[in-house]
């Protein structure tokens, strides 16, 4: 029997479903769905993914009996709809569309008002009793398969158009009439010819199958791909190609066409969100040509088919149980749903309606956590405009609050300026009169995006959105003109700075400064189910319960944010930052260049008062949370002076001469410093400064216990590559904890325990275990030593690696869980098989990553720190982590 490629919808009933959403894509199923349901969708039929996965992998050439198929199912079509596709007199005309399992908004191609030619036109005007009606869908039939199916730029038909209007003396199309859209018509498809050398196909079939080639051809075009790269969409066979029987908008003032959302998908207010406009087709609205009209006020102009809606709407949103992004268009009076699929939302909106679902009964937590990704958390904690700012100036227009968060930089007209401008540093705002799909890699490189036209759904809208970055759309007063804006009468040229707030849709002149907003509220309800989950998590061979969040901080301010985002302690606290403040770095300096132990040692003594006001103010913020201090870990060289002034300052101060300071700092010099005399090492060959450091550490602890504040310090040891190292440091550094306390007369219980950054560290942690109270994976170094790449100098090479397909992610980005994950979990196992209590965390950059917080809770670690912006993200990572492994 052969493989079935082609599914039909219509009359009630469909061969698919919602669950068969990898084989017919996101938009497919829905269809299929909706018409079992008894929701009125236009009928037609959807070719599968399958087939694009095969047209891509044999040649672009399609499976044995497709095109049977898909002629056995237009003939089914034609007959459910009492029409054939081109006929003379009365045509079916069709829609063909793409649509993946994954949401591309605008990224792939669509051909509407397909199976017109010459003769169908004729007789689709005497048949509707409107013939400007049918030259309108003509001539825009015309334009779309020129551009999607042959490449003509758009830009050539709309001259055309804009030279007939002219003629008439009118402004919008709507007010010409057919004999002037029949002239357009004659216009484009001079157009057509002059550019493709051919005449505008007559045979609808023809039509068809070039317009399938398109769609499917679409999968592969640059934004799509630069899309999918961006959004990480991975794993899919391609785009399926939905085939479906036209309803017309723009038949008249009965008829329309509109996007909604049974949700507002910027503030996630339960309220019915969405546009639409009078005698128009659907790419009318998200293509940003008119200003449409919000959904409310349809209830004035038609009641019956507003209340018909609002009645879909809330059907569909019960049954996916989610909020639902729709367009619907209008025909004479009657009402069809032409889509439905779970609505791209802001970070706000996605945390509003999860929460709210779950207060309705609708999802459950654990289900509502799985329905904000960490991307779009992140958005949350989008800046905005510092209100002190605000109150200062006025804004110079207001468009639509299109995407929310502030955003201020450089304006610049085109994305290629855009993208070339961030890669010198630059940050950007992106102007246009509207964006299209090809202008997504400036979108993404740009800080916030200002449009004159559009509304609420146009493509920079929803695709902002979608990316969570600040846009404001439809701003009238702006207009644009090749590389400048006029906003009333203030004049703006390329590289001068404004502002936006997405959040409300204003705009001014000039660089305000941004803050960060804060948690609270539903915000606080919903990352407090992350925590439950968290929390309860257990995992096989492991008697430890839950997995943690800590967070990297060097200073009591950065703890004191991290536990307002709800870090859990501190995972990594890097001692040598402490040096850098000024009255410290000379000193520290003094210690570097010392030439005995007793310089070294009074320099020391200096040091410490600083070290322990430091932790004291780490320890008082993380109140009861452990807290991770990593002693000294660069090579000397990078703290040293390298001008001459500074070298002079130096010597002066340490009392010898400059040329003999200057040979000093030079034999401090390595050739490769990183794999040199750091770390570890640093405390083996001075130990006193390791015991300088661990001094600070426990009299700062005894004394804040004394105090009443609960304590847990945990020193680490950094760079070990074999036990020897371990026990040597440990011994030293138990000693100094046991003098201070004893000192002291104060109880601190204390771990040491060791950064496991080597890669031989890994594979003898069951030796290193012995002598550890916790590991913690310094994956930064763990990656740069197992790879062999200096994470310094990557940047020459590793964009061409990416971009070749020979690493699929930066891998001190994303932890590489096929090579440096092995060496993690080699580390981890065998760690607890020398030490069956070891605690085992992660403090690299990739603690603060998704994916590689999957992985942490896989292989058994109790916790992971990251940055303290980054903390509620991994909160909703872990918790997604515990959901996502315990099915």
């Amino acid at each position: 029997m052969a493989k079935k490629n082609v599914y039909f919808f219509g009359g009630g009933s469909a061969e698919g479903s919602a669950q068969m959403r990898q084989l017919l894509g996101g938009k497919g199923a829905n269809l299929a769905e909706m018409t079992a349901a008894g929701v009125p969708v236009p009928p037609g039929f959807t070719i599968s993914t399958e087939v694009c996965e095969h047209y891509f992998e044999h040649g672009q050439k399609y499976p044995d009996g497709l095109e049977k198929e898909v002629e056995e199912h237009l003939d089914r079509l034609e007959k459910l709809m009492g029409k054939k596709l081109g006929d003379a007199n009365d045509p079916l005309l069709v829609s063909v569309r793409s649509g993946a399992a994954a949401s591309l908004p605008g990224m792939m191609d669509t051909v509407l008002n397909l199976g017109l030619n010459d003769k169908a036109a004729e007789g689709l005007a005497e048949l509707s009793g409107n013939p400007r009606f049918a030259w309108d869908s003509y001539r825009r039939f015309i334009n779309m398969f020129g551009n999607v199916v042959m490449g003509v730029h758009h830009e050539h038909f709309e001259a055309q158009l804009e030279k007939v209007k002219k003629k008439r003396k009118v402004e919008l199309d709507t007010e010409l009439d057919a004999a002037d859209l029949k002239e357009v018509v004659d216009l484009y498809k001079e157009v057509y010819k002059k550019n493709t050398g051919k005449n505008f196909p007559q045979k609808p079939i023809d039509q068809l199958w070039a317009a399938i080639n398109a769609v499917f051809g679409s999968w592969n075009n640059p934004r799509a791909i630069q899309y999918r790269k961006l959004s990480n969409i991975t794993g899919l066979k391609g785009t399926a190609v939905n085939v479906q029987s036209m309803v017309y908008g723009n038949l008249g003032d009965d008829s329309g066409t509109g996007v909604c959302f049974s949700r507002d998908p910027a503030t996630g207010q339960k309220v019915f969100y969405g546009e639409y406009l009078i005698n128009a087709q659907g790419e009318d609205v998200v293509a940003g040509i008119r200003t449409p009209m919000a959904i409310k006020t349809l209830a004035q102009k038609n009641k019956k088919i507003y209340e018909e809606l609002v009645a879909v709407k809330d059907r569909l949103e019960a049954h996916y149980k989610d909020m639902q992004d729709m367009e619907f268009t209008i025909q004479q009076g009657h009402l069809y749903i032409l889509q439905t699929r779970n609505g791209k939302r802001t970070g706000a909106a996605a945390v509003k309606i999860a929460v709210d679902m779950v207060k309705e009964g609708q999802i459950t937590e654990d289900v509502a956590i799985q329905r904000v990704t960490p991307e779009l958390l992140d958005q949350v904690f989008h800046p905005m405009i510092d209100p002190k700012a605000k109150k200062t100036v006025k804004p110079l227009a207001k468009g639509l609050n299109a995407s929310p968060g502030a955003a201020t930089g450089q304006i610049v007209f085109t994305a290629d300026h855009a993208e070339a401008w961030v890669k010198e540093g630059k940050k950007v705002l992106l102007v246009r009169k509207e964006t299209s799909p090809e202008d997504i890699g400036g979108m993404h490189a740009s800080e916030g995006i200002l449009t004159s036209t559009g509304g609420m759904t146009s493509h920079a809208a929803v695709v902002a959105r979608g990316m969570g970055t600040p846009c404001v759309a439809g701003a009238k007063d702006v207009i644009v003109s090749g590389k400048a804006m006029t906003i009333k009468d203030k004049k703006f040229k390329e590289g001068d700075f404004i502002t936006i707030d997405g959040s409300t849709g204003e705009i001014y002149s000039g660089h305000l400064d941004l803050v960060q907003p804060k948690i609270s509220g539903e915000l606080q309800t919903f990352l407090s189910w992350t925590d439950k989950i968290r929390g309860s998590a257990r995992r096989a061979g492991m008697d430890q319960v839950g997995f943690n969040i800590r967070t990297n901080a060097d200073t009591p301010g950065d703890a004191k944010r991290a536990r307002a985002f709800g870090a859990e302690g501190i995972g990594l606290c890097r001692t040598e930052h402490m040096f850098f403040e000024n009255e410290r770095i000379g000193i520290f300096r003094q210690m570097i260049v010392a030439e005995d132990l007793a310089a070294r040692e009074k320099a020391l003594k200096k040091l410490l008062p600083y070290q322990k006001k430091d932790f004291k103010g780490i320890f008082k913020a993380m109140d009861g949370f452990p807290v991770t201090i990593r002693l000294l870990d660069p090579p000397l060289h990078e703290f040293v002076p390298q001008t001459k002034e500074a070298i002079k300052d130096l010597a002066e101060s340490v009392g010898i001469s400059p040329a003999k300071l200057k040979s000093k700092i030079d034999s401090l010099h390595e050739l490769n410093p990183m794999l040199g005399h750091r770390g570890c090492r640093l405390g083996i060959t001075y130990p006193e400064v390791y015991d300088m450091q661990v001094e600070a550490i426990i009299t700062a602890a005894a004394e804040v216990a004394a105090a009443g504040t609960k304590v847990y310090p945990e020193i680490m040891i950094p760079l070990i590559g074999t036990v020897k190292e371990l026990e040597v440091l440990r011994k030293n550094a138990e000693a100094v904890c046991e003098r201070v306390l004893s000192k002291k007369k104060v109880k601190v219980k204390y771990l040491i325990g060791t950064m496991i950054e080597i890669p031989r560290a890994a594979l003898v942690a069951d030796e290193v275990a012995k002598v550890a109270d916790f590991f913690s994976f310094g994956t930064n170094d763990l990656t740069q030593m197992a790879f062999g790449y200096s994470r310094d100098d990557v940047g020459s090479f590793l964009p061409h690696y990416i971009e070749q397909g020979i690493l699929e992610q930066d891998p001190f980005a994303q932890l590489d869980q096929e090579g440096v994950g092995q060496l993690v979990e080699i580390g981890t196992t065998r760690g607890r098989a020398g030490n069956a209590e070891l605690k085992v965390g992660i403090c690299g950059e990739h603690g603060g990553d998704p994916s590689s917080i999957d992985f942490c809770y896989r292989v058994g670690m109790n916790y992971v720190s990251c940055s303290p912006y980054r903390v509620p993200i991994a909160r909703l990572a872990a918790a997604h982590a515990v959901v996502r492994n315990s099915k």
